[in-house]
């Protein structure tokens, strides 16, 4: 028997919004056999457009049962039955959720009748209940109301039943369908299509654009987690309803999908994603060349466009880092900016030889601060992390260059690298981020590599 269930509700998520009406219809799947509707005082004030939406007002639902009041015979109702709905998740989840708070557990079977209404009737414009049921000449009355709607998904889902001719019904109840799980508007053969390999996989919304970026060791387990278990959260439900369809690029290795994930993210800026999309707030020493023809090293905030000589995430650190090159170089902390009194303290320390004051030639003086720029990059790693490739034959790389991150790429195993501009060839080259460089420099320690340039 099928329990086909309608509700009406203050808001779209169950965990901060009361139900304020319930129709439960019971069929044997053609014929309704039982039913059961009632108001329900949700505790909370109904919104006003929730009103003009549905035409239930506080007034109606002042002297209306509390949920609590009929929480056991809805849950009787429900629990030896398969839940049917249009959009199951949504009513399935505002009732498993506000019986769980009354401590009744509500696991069943569920079927979407968005999703049937898509496989047994393929080719409508719309599968909204409206839209689908026009499409069907099937009468709504009291449209945006539990009992009318839940009897039109009734005669639809007995329309469905009976034109079911390649047991879509039978296929979706199986205990090794997910179908139930899967968002209302995804389909399930792209669900089943995702490879177990490491990537990147995509959500998109209903006009293609990416609304959220995933990695994954296993891309087919890790999509598949998404639309497990029944959060009644808003963010969780809203993100479920807007996922149409699922894309993906497979990767040679989980770091290489890490590294994507977070190219993907900065390129695309899907709204679901939360993390990565901070602006770093970092520093940098850039390096110019004033009216007087020296050299001068600064510290300043990272450009968006321009990549400094050397990066750093505390002022500090780069302040530091900056003393130590003055004294090893022997250079001006005037002209590095590092003070600003009159007096040069590095005439004093030695170090300075009176560029500050015009007495050292910009020529003599900018060969020592090229020669500080060179030891800082020759300090900085290099690493060639190869791995497996997306097939048999194929090997992945990743290239770290004196401390930036140069690109990733895959290459046959029957190539031979004799140096890393030769294999720069084979790589595709990509921006970085702190997040990314942290990946890299945590996996070279973590399997003990050491770099080429050590």
């Amino acid at each position: 028997m099928y329990a086909i269930v309608d509700i009406e509700t203050t808001g779209g998520h169950a965990s901060a919004s009361g139900i304020t009406e319930v129709a439960i219809f019971i069929s044997d799947g053609i014929r309704v056999v039982d039913q059961y509707q009632t108001l329900i005082n949700p505790g909370v004030k109904i919104p006003t457009y929730i009103t003009a939406l549905t035409g239930i007002t506080n007034e109606m639902v002042a002297d209306a049962p509390y949920f609590e009041d009929v929480a056991g015979e809805i849950f009787a109702l429900l629990k030896d039955h398969i839940f049917v709905a249009h959009h199951v998740n949504f009513d399935y989840s505002f009732l498993k959720f506000h019986l769980a708070h009354y401590g009744y557990d509500l696991n069943t079977k569920k079927l979407c009748t968005v999703r049937l209404g898509r496989k047994i009737f393929p080719g409508f414009p719309s599968y909204s209940l409206g839209n689908l049921c026009r499409s069907l000449q099937i009468p709504i009355l009291n449209r945006h109301r539990a009992g009318g709607d839940a009897e039109a998904t009734a005669k639809l889902f007995a329309m469905l039943v009976e034109a079911d001719a390649n047991g879509a019904i039978a296929a979706a109840l199986k205990p090794s369908s997910k179908e139930h799980f899967l968002p209302p508007n995804l389909p399930v053969e792209q669900v089943r299509a995702l490879p177990g390999q490491p990537g990147v996989y995509y959500f998109h919304d209903e006009k293609g654009k990416v609304i959220y970026v995933g990695k994954a060791k296993n891309i087919s387990k890790r999509v598949n987690s998404h639309f497990t278990g029944n959060n009644a959260g808003r963010q969780r439900q809203e993100f479920l309803r807007n996922i149409h369809s699922i894309s993906y690029e497979a990767t040679g290795t989980e770091l290489m999908a890490f590294i994507l994930e977070s190219l993907e993210i900065k390129r695309l800026w899907p709204a679901y994603n939360y993390s990565q999309k901070r602006i770093e707030a970092r520093f940098g020493f850039y390096l110019f060349e004033d009216q007087q023809g020296y050299l001068r090293l600064a510290i300043e905030k990272r450009r968006k466009h321009t990549a400094p000589i050397y990066s750093f995430n505390l002022m500090v650190d780069g302040r530091n880092r900056l003393k130590s090159l003055v004294t090893k170089f022997e250079l001006c902390p005037r002209l590095c900016f590092l003070q600003t009194d009159p007096n040069c303290v590095g005439r004093a320390e030695h170090t300075c030889h009176g560029a500050c004051d015009k007495e050292e030639a910009p020529e003599t003086y900018n060969n020592r601060v090229l020669e500080a720029i060179q030891h800082l990059q020759d300090e900085q790693p290099s690493y060639i992390i190869m791995g497996n490739g997306r097939g048999v034959g194929e090997q992945s790389c990743i290239l770290m260059e004196r401390g930036r991150f140069y690109g990733m790429g895959y290459l046959t195993r029957e190539v031979q690298i004799t140096s890393i501009d030769g294999l720069k060839d084979y790589l595709t080259p990509y921006p970085e981020n702190e997040y990314i460089l942290n990946l890299i420099r945590q996996y070279a320690v973590t399997k003990g590599l050491a770099s080429l340039t050590a």
